[in-house]
């Protein structure tokens, strides 16, 4: 088996343990079933009559674990801040708890009369955010 990251367990009203994976390179159903088991064939009789729900993370799904940044890297993510400013970038760097973001911005430069389009890098903490979230493109 791949080695999935775990990236959540909740324990449901409804008596559902519900677990969900990622790896960078995705999740199969056939990762999600081989893991089923594992736990299953493990915890057998300990789960009682909890119903075992594994699946993946989803794509458009609002990160919640640090790897999950760094299999991002390179890619167009989505931002809202806890100011309720949402913007988007390519996911330049995870560093610890934080990550960054380059993203374009017009600005006024000398000489020209209208604003023009930089890439300005920015930094956040990744508690410091409503969300961050891999932003599907469609081509």
């Amino acid at each position: 088996m791949i080695n999935k990251e775990t990236v959540d367990i909740n324990f449901a009203a409804d008596d559902r343990i519900v677990i969900e994976i990622d790896h960078a390179d995705g999740v199969w159903i056939d990762d999600c079933a081989e893991l089923s088991r594992f736990l299953q064939e493990r915890l057998g009789e300990e789960l009682g009559d909890y119903e075992l729900e594994v699946g993946s993370a989803g794509l458009g799904q609002p990160f919640k674990v640090a790897q999950q940044y760094v299999n991002h890297i390179g890619d167009t993510i989505e931002v809202l801040t806890l100011d309720g400013k949402k913007m988007q970038g390519v996911l330049k760097a995870v560093d610890g708890d934080s990550f960054t973001i380059t993203v374009q911005e017009k600005q006024k430069q000398e000489g020209k009369k209208r604003p023009v389009l930089v890439d300005v890098d920015k930094t956040f903490q990744m508690n410091g955010v409503k969300y961050a979230k891999y932003q599907l493109a469609f081509k």
